[in-house]
């Protein structure tokens, strides 16, 4: 089969595509491109998630970097992504694995690389990987690798606990005294995931709930979006808690619900810690947001006077302007923010963290927050629908947007389009349009943000329509 790096790494369903063998030649290529970069000799960092098989996937390999002369620390347990990620950055190590397919259904499983600098890997290392893992099959390139027992006996694997390192981190970003102090009555769903415990254990007498290890995630994907969290709403509307934070399955994103106890969107928390960046931390820089990320956010840099970057979906790609420039803080609509100081990385925990700091800081709820910031900006309504669509037909909407894209949707002009990932659709009005098919899978993506949800629904009308039969 032809292995690609998606958004964020390689994910497969387990036994069928993502396969002992499969993650074999990914792991040999990755050690092939460590070696040949001068970066094997400072070690590899390896971590994993909860689901099944992913202690066996990642002591697969530490046992092929082993076998490559590179020595691992490999956790001890599960753990967040994030911490993986500093715990490259603390060690200095020459990269990090993560075997997670985070947010994924519980049928998946994958592998994310991150590179030295405690990021997700960039396009073009993924590239090369990509090519690496194709010529050694094509080749027949032997498989070098280590019997982990062996591994582990001789010191070329070594097992750690990244908590310690990363809780350090974190308590230097943010106050965890202030908001221990402020009493807020919060609760954390991590959705049987590898954050579970992590928020709780920075911050005594935050509760949890969905804890305990259960590879299939009660039966949904641990994706932290409203349909998901319907038992943490339940709580934050029977009033015993006045914060409700979510983690997907590997920690890297974040969700939550309200004082209300309705879904507080990833743009919602992205506008709410963005402005507690600026006005409390009094912190400045660029930012950056992908194309399917809310308007709020190019308003409230607009209000700031700071310099706003849109890129494809991918952290990755927000990654590579974290590297290259001042930014202050980069998101997506899928959960993934990231701030200035800490790593060009995604990271639910410290986002949750912040959210709090914020609730703390002001004595308001989240909802207050974000409708504060409103009245000041203009009020939004968001949604997205994904269809399922077969690849011919997603290779012939693509063809068809790209000849002979609609100047006029539901009566209104387009102004602007941006189809640097799918087909963004901008209007006069600022309200916007995006047919995005899916990288990965079988899937169309439609998303629409506008001043009224008459208005998104209409919308996400005419681009079902435009997609015609294809789906």
């Amino acid at each position: 089969m032809q292995i690609k790096f998606g958004t964020d790494g390689w994910r497969g369903v387990i036994a069928r595509d993502f396969t002992f063998e499969n993650l074999s030649w990914v792991a040999q290529a990755t050690m092939d491109y460590l070696n040949r970069e001068g970066l094997g000799e400072k070690g590899l960092i390896i971590g994993y998630d909860r689901r099944f098989m992913s202690r066996d996937f990642a002591r697969r390999v530490a046992e092929i970097a082993a076998g490559n002369s590179i020595r691992v620390r490999l956790t001890e347990d599960y753990a967040p992504t994030p911490a993986v990620s500093w715990a490259v950055r603390q060690f200095g190590a020459g990269a990090g694995v993560m075997i997670t397919a985070s947010h994924n259904p519980p049928e998946y499983n994958g592998f994310k690389v991150k590179e030295a600098f405690g990021g997700s890997a960039l396009p073009e290392t993924t590239g090369i990987l990509e090519e690496i893992v194709r010529y050694n099959m094509e080749n027949g390139r032997r498989i070098l690798a280590l019997p982990y027992d062996e591994a582990l006996k001789n010191g070329m694997v070594a097992l750690f606990d990244p908590s310690e390192g990363y809780f350090h981190q974190i308590s230097r970003y943010v106050d965890l005294d202030l908001i221990a102090k402020a009493g807020i009555s919060a609760v954390v769903d991590p959705m049987y995931g590898a954050g579970c415990g992590f928020i709780p254990r920075l911050l005594p007498g935050v509760d949890e709930i969905h804890g305990i290890e259960n590879p299939s995630f009660g039966g949904q994907p641990p994706e932290p979006i409203g349909q998901n969290l319907q038992e943490l709403s339940a709580l934050l509307k029977s009033g015993k808690y006045r914060v409700g934070l979510a983690l997907d399955g590997d920690a890297d994103r974040i969700g939550a619900v309200d004082e209300n106890g309705d879904f507080f969107s990833s743009h919602c928390i992205f506008t709410v810690v963005l402005r507690h960046l600026i006005e409390y931390k009094k912190l400045t820089g660029a930012v950056v947001k992908t194309v399917s990320t809310t308007r709020m956010v190019d308003l409230l840099a607009e209000k700031f006077g700071l310099e706003l970057f849109e890129t494809p979906i991918g952290f990755k790609h927000i990654c590579a302007l974290m590297l290259e420039r001042d930014i202050l803080m980069g998101g997506e609509e899928s959960g993934g923010l990231g701030v200035k100081g800490h790593i060009p990385e995604r990271d639910g925990i410290l986002l949750g963290l912040l959210l709090l700091e914020a609730v703390a800081v002001s004595g308001k709820g989240l909802r207050a927050l974000l409708e504060e910031t409103m009245d000041e900006i203009g009020h939004f309504y968001y949604q997205r629908i994904d269809r399922r669509i077969e690849d011919a037909a997603k290779e012939k909407l693509i063809g068809q947007l790209r000849t002979n894209p609609p100047t006029t949707i539901d009566g209104q002009r387009v102004t602007a389009t941006n189809f640097s990932d799918g087909f963004k659709f901008i209007f006069e009005s600022g309200d916007w349009l995006l047919i995005r098919p899916s990288g990965t899978e079988p899937v169309l993506r439609l998303y629409s943000e506008a001043g009224s949800q008459e208005q998104v629904e209409r919308f996400l009308r005419q681009a079902v329509a435009i997609a015609g039969s294809s789906c």
